[in-house]
């Protein structure tokens, strides 16, 4: 069975939803280094290579204290230090702007970076800065943290009932225009369904759970998720133990999140998103990047067959960049 699933993962293109290790590259003196093998945090080059990851989605988080008027700096300083990161190591991975730019450095033999942005506090309220961070090659934009911003409310907003706001509504059709990405993770449910209503292309929630079996507020109602399918979305399950289980976070109940939504919307709309480095711990099992090997062993012994499991690890992302991404 072991050799079985390394089979499968080895010929598999392993996209990983989402990670916030760019905040690693930041400080030397936190002694780690991207281009080796760490005892802290979760994701390094090695340790992306050793779980056969073949595309790396990292966000760009910028931090509350920074909001709202240092969000953009922050967001830009942070980018510096991503862009300088994958130069020193070009040999071995380099930035993705489109699916033609995945593919063509996945041929070469190197992980493909594909860039996102969680927060639209970036923005400042201007979608002129929408697009020159387009320009800049971000593809991917979560609309809100868990607060309030100039786009609508996060999910610790509940109270209000607030959804997306006037300027939020011209960033989801400016994003469709550019085509980037609309990532709903960490936004307010009336913000869910204005998104819905409002964006012409499919989206996707980079980094949440089923609410039905773990009722964090991060995560998403099964209502949400057969919409999300509906239109042609996705959703990548996160690796976090509170978005997991309340009282039992094991890799066998997060593979209950994935059975719950594949039986829910489909094979075609289930993602990984491990939320690694945005995260103190994760599941027994999934300590760190390089044991996600882990997850193929565990849907081989659910029945899972090579043809699905190879759409649960990259292919249901390839083809959402087909649907959405211009280039």
């Amino acid at each position: 069975m072991k050799e079985i699933a390394e089979e499968i993962h080895k010929n598999s293109i392993i996209i990983d939803g989402h990670c916030d290790t760019v905040h690693n590259f930041l400080n030397p003196a936190r002694e780690y280094s991207f281009h080796k093998k760490n005892s802290r945090g979760h994701v390094d080059l090695p340790r992306l290579k050793e779980g056969g990851v073949k595309v790396q989605v990292f966000a760009i988080y910028v931090e509350s204290k920074y909001n709202p008027w240092r969000s953009l700096e922050r967001c830009l300083e942070l980018f510096d230090y991503f862009l300088r990161t994958m130069e020193d190591n070009q040999e071995e991975i380099e930035l993705a702007h489109s699916l033609k730019e995945i593919y063509s450095i996945y041929q070469k033999g190197k992980i493909a970076a594909f860039l996102s942005v969680e927060g639209g506090e970036v923005l400042q309220g201007r979608l002129e800065v929408l697009r020159v961070l387009y320009r800049l090659g971000i593809r991917i934009l979560t609309l809100t943290w868990n607060h309030r911003n100039q786009l609508g409310d996060g999910v610790y907003e509940k109270v209000t009932g607030g959804g997306l706001t006037r300027f939020g509504r011209k960033v989801v059709k400016e994003m469709n225009r550019l085509g980037m990405i609309i990532d709903v993770s960490h936004l307010s449910e009336p913000g869910f369904w204005d998104v819905l209503e409002f964006s012409e292309y499919p989206v996707m929630a980079s980094h949440s759970n089923a609410a039905a079996l773990c009722p964090h507020p991060r995560n998403l109602s099964d209502r949400q998720l057969k919409a999300l399918g509906e239109k042609g979305g996705m959703v990548g399950v996160n690796f976090c133990p509170s978005f997991v289980s309340d009282e039992n976070p094991k890799l066998k109940v997060l593979l209950d999140h994935i059975d719950h939504i594949v039986n829910l919307i489909g094979i075609e709309h289930v993602g990984i998103g491990s939320d690694f480095d945005g995260i103190d711990q994760a599941v027994e099992g999934l300590e760190d990047i390089s044991k996600i090997t882990n997850i193929t062993s565990g849907l081989i012994n659910r029945g899972y067959g090579e043809r699905d499991i190879k759409k649960i690890w990259g292919e249901n992302y390839l083809d959402l960049f087909k649907k959405t991404l211009k280039e």
